[in-house]
């Protein structure tokens, strides 16, 4: 017997079948519970904790009170179903691979005797944490409500942004053994239909044995593998409204169960520096807060090889830009206190992430100021490094995207490697490097990482730069 096999008709070959495959005695939680229905012998399958109680007690006590009818007066199971359930979606099991999956899913599977097939009975209720804003999509105004970790629930909370029918959710079951359900949702006739397709089609044949980190497992296996490029190819999000938002502009989001982080796609690099508090302030704030945030957060990328550039030449630093000089001179050289100080603020961020939330704002004081303190009064640094540094550090927060900070940190340190080694030459080189990564970096399914700047679409370049009043938007 094997699992694909088709289920059969006498009900002891499809416990005994059933018992095998779930484990029955070595798994406590995976029940199994016979009833007599009509004078015919059925068994039950469900996992307890997966399953609403009371709607299962309802169904089968509306089985276990039937006099007048029995499955065998029906076509079937389904049709018995479609008569006799009225508060539940039930559905027509005809393997025993099907039945265990709907098992483990938390849906009630039944068996009878002497019919074919089994009947499945969608009453789950998976364990699921209250509705809170995301931690990392704070908005000044706007909705509160992030998604969760409960994937019914979270399309839930798209429906309820999208109130059309062009709403389209697909679904797939990923990995060998997780049976991870994946959710493909678009506009249908807003986004390109080629390219959902081809995403369906790349999910639907992935061969992987389980999606263990839920939304990043699925989105390593579906981006192209060049390990290299640093720049993130998908952006992640907790929030509905934000994925409403991209949907109505053509996009396509991909949600996983267990994950509350739903990916954009495609992304490009202008996808990762917008945030929901542009589009919940005024236009003209939001254009500013949005000028600011792109121009802040190129600074934390060049700032740093720039300024020890200019100190590496002091008699070319012109009058004006005196301040930029060492106030001291330095006992360790500059540029290894430059990347020290890099390492020094990704470890606190390590620290940080591990300290208790009640003692985490008494670290970050301690971090900061003491142990930055210190380290000046020891020669360790001079306070100009710890000063650009702390710059550097507070500035990466300007956008909401941790793969895209990472990225230009990593790129950062490469300037800066480059230009303590040779100058000049080794920050040009740098610069050339990051735009050559840049420009050749692809989206998921191949399309440009800069657009709409390459290929150009001015109008699509002109919302990007400027938040345009929501009365003027047009569907695409």
């Amino acid at each position: 017997m094997s699992r694909g096999d088709i289920i059969k008709k006498n009900i002891d070959e499809n416990t005994a079948d059933m018992d095998k495959l779930l484990r029955i005695d070595e798994s406590f939680d995976v029940c199994r519970r016979d009833i007599t229905v009509c004078g015919k012998r059925c068994s039950v399958y469900f996992v307890d904790g997966l399953v609403k109680d009371d709607t299962l007690q309802k169904v089968m006590d509306t089985f276990m009170r039937l006099t007048e009818f029995s499955p065998s007066s029906f076509n079937g199971l389904k049709s018995f179903s479609d008569a006799i359930v009225s508060f539940a979606e039930t559905s027509l099991i005809s393997s025993y691979e099907n039945a265990v999956t709907a098992v483990l899913s938390g849906i009630p599977v039944m068996f009878a005797d002497g019919i074919e097939g089994a009947l499945g009975i969608d009453c789950r209720s998976y364990p699921k944490r209250s509705l809170a804003e995301p931690e990392n999509d704070k908005v000044l105004r706007g909705s509160r409500v992030g998604f969760v970790e409960t994937l019914v629930m979270n399309t839930a909370l798209i429906r309820r942004h999208l109130r059309d029918p062009a709403l389209t959710m697909s679904h797939f079951h990923v990995g060998e053994s997780s049976k991870t359900d994946v959710i493909v949702c678009y506009v249908d006739g807003l986004a390109d239909q080629n390219y959902v397709l081809q995403l369906e089609k790349k999910i639907s044949s992935l061969k992987v044995d389980a999606l263990v980190m839920g939304a990043q497992s699925l989105a390593e296996c579906i981006t192209p593998r060049l390990w290299f490029n640093p720049f993130p190819k998908i952006r992640f999000t907790e929030r509905p409204d934000c994925c409403a938002a991209h949907l109505l502009e053509g996009k396509v989001v991909v949600l996983t169960d267990t994950s509350p982080a739903a990916m954009i796609l495609p992304s490009s690099i202008f996808d990762f520096i917008q945030e929901a508090d542009d589009f919940y302030l005024p236009p003209v704030i939001g254009t500013y807060l949005r000028f600011i945030r792109c121009t802040v957060f190129f600074l934390t990328f060049i700032l740093s090889p720039l300024w020890y550039l200019l100190i590496s030449y002091p008699e070319a630093i012109p009058p004006w830009l005196a301040f930029i000089k060492l106030s001291e001179e330095p006992v360790m050289p500059v540029i290894f206190q430059l990347f020290l100080l890099e390492f020094a603020v990704d470890g606190l961020k390590l620290a940080a992430l591990n300290t208790p939330s009640m003692l985490s704002g008494s670290f970050s004081i301690i971090g900061g100021l003491i142990l930055g303190d210190f380290a000046v009064r020891v020669g360790w640094f001079v306070p100009d490094t710890i000063f650009y540094m702390a710059f550097v550090a507070i500035a990466n927060f300007s956008q909401p995207s941790y793969e895209l900070g990472y990225s230009f940190k990593l790129l950062r340190l490469m300037l800066l490697f480059l230009t303590g080694l040779f100058k000049v030459w080794g920050f040009a080189a740098g610069l050339l490097l990051f735009f050559v990564l840049i420009c050749t970096n692809k989206t998921v399914g191949g399309k440009s990482y800069l657009y709409p700047l390459i290929p150009w679409n001015g109008k699509a370049m002109a919302s990007l730069i400027y938040r345009h009043p929501k009365r003027l938007d047009k569907r695409p």
